[in-house]
């Protein structure tokens, strides 16, 4: 298998490149969430007409944001792409992006956009960034509510050294501890990426999984679906997120009991309502495509093993 590709690391002063890739943004957002990457010592920079653009669902017709993605990966004067929020549409620039893609760039998103993680990591092995958008998490600021996590992600975007271990602030449903490499993010996305020439493989994955606004029994068909086609057979480890909005009706299964009695048995530590992705406290940022360690004895907790960045 060939060796995962990483993106350079950040720099003070380093410009990054925004992105609509999936659905329209609110503009106020937009700009508080700049203005967060100025204080954190970067330079945003992005086409006002096509990052605050409106089609439909869309943040604009997919061939213009394909050929925006195709021209920020080529980019010499930048240094990153952040995205500026998920919603829906980044399955469409997936049969767009026929080009070889052998020079990483750093990539942040969650959400929708872990249709195009999963895509760079299968076709490519590009380590990316499952965390915080420009106006899904930066907007609100560092260690407030539905803001995010200031630590987790400096460290990831900008180590080139060593790895480094964050405290999940979840809770083990299985015990145990299991080293493989991080992959995955939004369940809808991870399922549907199922029959795909891009479909996800687990084989040795420390599998993270995470949503909003799913019932619980609709979580229950999204993992029975990734249990049957042999998903979690060869993973080494489960990483839940909190799954806000997705309260049972009273009486019936949550899903944590959804989960407990779904991923329980498989023999593999499993850790539920860590704040990754779409959550209430301040998001955690996780590379995806590096080695990692997940404790689920105790308190839980995630070693990465090794830089996510060069």
């Amino acid at each position: 298998m060939p060796a995962p590709l990483k993106p350079p690391a950040l720099r003070p002063g380093d410009s990054v490149r925004i992105l609509s890739l999936a659905s329209p943004i609110d503009e106020l957002r937009l700009q508080k969430g700049c203005d967060e990457l100025a204080r954190l010592g970067y330079e945003p920079r992005f086409e006002r007409a096509s990052v605050l653009a409106r089609e439909g669902f869309f943040a604009g017709s997919g061939p213009v944001r394909v050929a925006a993605l195709k021209a920020a990966f080529a980019e010499p004067s930048t240094r990153a792409i952040i995205c500026s929020r998920g919603g829906y549409g980044s399955n469409y620039l997936l049969e767009g992006l026929s080009i070889a893609l052998t020079s990483p760039k750093l990539f942040v998103g969650y959400s929708d956009l872990t249709s195009l993680q999963i895509f760079l990591w299968q076709k490519f092995r590009w380590v990316t960034f499952y965390g915080p958008m420009v106006a899904a998490g930066l907007d609100k600021g560092a260690e407030t509510p539905a803001g995010y996590d200031r630590e987790s992600l400096m460290r990831a975007v900008t180590e080139t050294k060593r790895g480094w271990a964050m405290d999940l602030k979840g809770h083990a449903i299985a015990p145990g501890v299991a080293e493989g490499t991080l992959l995955g993010g939004c369940l809808t996305m991870v399922e549907t990426s199922l029959g795909t020439p891009w479909e996800l493989d687990t084989q040795g994955a420390i599998l993270i999984l995470e949503d909003r606004g799913m019932k619980p029994w609709q979580v229950d068909r999204a993992l029975i679906h990734l249990k049957q086609a042999g998903k979690f057979r060869a993973a080494s480890g489960v990483i839940l997120g909190e799954f806000p909005e997705s309260e049972a009706p009273v009486g019936t299964e949550t899903v944590k009991d959804v989960a407990r009695r779904i991923l329980g048995p498989l023999g593999i530590p499993v850790v539920c309502g860590a704040p990754v992705g779409h959550t209430a406290r301040p998001m955690l940022t996780l590379p995806v495509g590096v080695l990692a360690r997940l404790s689920a004895d105790g308190n839980a907790k995630l070693e990465i093993l090794e830089p996510a960045c060069t």
